[in-house]
């Protein structure tokens, strides 16, 4: 049997015991952001599942699968920044997407497209209704169907009874 020892000066082995400590902090460091990258945003109980619309016919299909026909151009496109700081009108419209398993909340500061389409078959239609459609790098983020007068209302894509 063969016994090998190796004698170690007290600073060699101060300064082997910080390359360890430093080593094991390094590694823990790395972890933790590497969890913190790695998680997925929590997303609300009623989130839709993220709906490509890249063309105008993607945009038409989207409507129609809720039941609406509408025209076969948006009557208008136009970009809009989601606010950083947001107003109460901003809450109260968030509410309505968070609603139907959106959050503009989480896109404070990007800048959506916005295509609206004047709706065709709105049940016991008062005036014009339009269905609008707020999308974010080819996907639907948000979007309601309102009505053009005064008192008219507003509500998600789901058609009304």
């Amino acid at each position: 049997m063969v016994l090998m020892t190796a004698k170690l000066s007290k600073s060699k082995r101060i300064a082997i015991a910080l390359l360890l400590v430093m080593l094991i902090v390094i590694v823990g460091i790395c972890l933790s952001r590497a969890g913190k990258s790695g998680a997925q945003p929590s997303e609300p109980e009623t989130a839709v599942p993220a709906q490509t619309v890249k063309t105008n016919a993607e945009r038409i299909a989207f409507l129609t699968a809720f039941g609406w026909e509408v025209s076969d151009e948006p009557v208008q496109t136009q970009q809009v920044r989601v606010p950083t700081d947001p107003t109460e009108v901003f809450l109260r419209y968030n509410d309505l997407q968070r609603s139907q398993g959106y959050d503009l909340s989480t896109l404070a500061g990007k800048t959506l497209a916005r295509y609206v389409y004047e709706v065709l078959n709105y049940p016991e239609a008062d005036g014009k209704y339009y269905a609008t459609i707020l999308v974010y790098k080819d996907a639907v983020v948000g979007g309601d169907i309102c009505s053009s007068t005064p008192s008219g209302v507003m509500h998600g894509f789901q058609m009304p009874d």
